[in-house]
């Protein structure tokens, strides 16, 4: 269970902060909202530690959008800081709320993320990696990502070949290869991968289903 510090509770914000932790979501809603409309660095650490145990989705989508609206050098280094916690969904809303910042000197800290052994955790480092690389590392996380291949359920596949896709021509030989490997699952993936990459409007689910069903069983099937 994660215990968030209350020891931000004084001074000018204590309304807000406990409306925060309200227990009716539509409040903390409203409360999350506030924070973004005029937005106070104080409110950093309270904004973090919510992040990392709002259970409502629209609410940690607008706390993610509070932590935008304030300076990027308070905010990334604290976000930064949350990688490093024990809880999962610490980790991935400050990987979520680094990408939507788009601060590029998080990106060796979002790199180290990218194998995290919580799927989530994986599936938001993949999306911030990409939304923060530099041109020039493009390669390099192509090459890290491709390792990936065939990792989590439906939905995580969609989100690594959505990352792939989102790269340059260099991921193409990469997922050549990997179609050529002796897992038929990461196979079908790499191909389905490349089906997104040269059309990023083709229905990824029936391109995964027709290449699982070509890796396992031949292209006469």
């Amino acid at each position: 269970m994660v215990v968030v510090n209350t020891t931000h509770h004084g001074g000018p914000n204590a309304r807000l902060v406990d409306a925060l932790a309200a227990a009716d979501p539509s409040a903390r809603l409203r409360a999350a909202l506030a924070a973004g409309t005029d937005p106070d660095p104080r409110l950093t650490e309270t904004l973090v530690e919510r992040c990392a145990v709002e259970p409502d989705f629209f609410v940690r989508d607008m706390l993610t959008w509070a932590l935008c609206r304030l300076p990027a050098e308070v905010t990334v280094p604290r976000l930064v800081d949350e990688l490093g916690s024990a809880h999962p969904q610490a980790r991935s809303q400050a990987l979520h709320s680094l990408s939507k910042i788009g601060d590029r000197l998080a990106w060796p800290a979002v790199s180290a993320m990218l194998h995290d052994p919580d799927d989530e955790v994986a599936r938001s480092a993949w999306r911030a990696a990409v939304a923060l690389v530099a041109p020039d590392d493009e390669p390099a996380l192509a090459g890290a990502l491709v390792t990936e291949l065939g990792r989590g359920d439906r939905d995580r596949h969609l989100s690594l070949s959505r990352a792939l896709a989102g790269l340059g021509e260099s991921v193409l030989p990469l997922l050549d290869a990997a179609t050529t490997g002796p897992d038929p699952l990461v196979r079908a993936h790499a191909e389905a991968t490349r089906q997104l990459w040269h059309d990023p409007d083709s229905g990824f689910a029936l391109s995964l289903e027709t290449a699982k069903r070509v890796a396992v069983t031949g292209p006469d099937a």
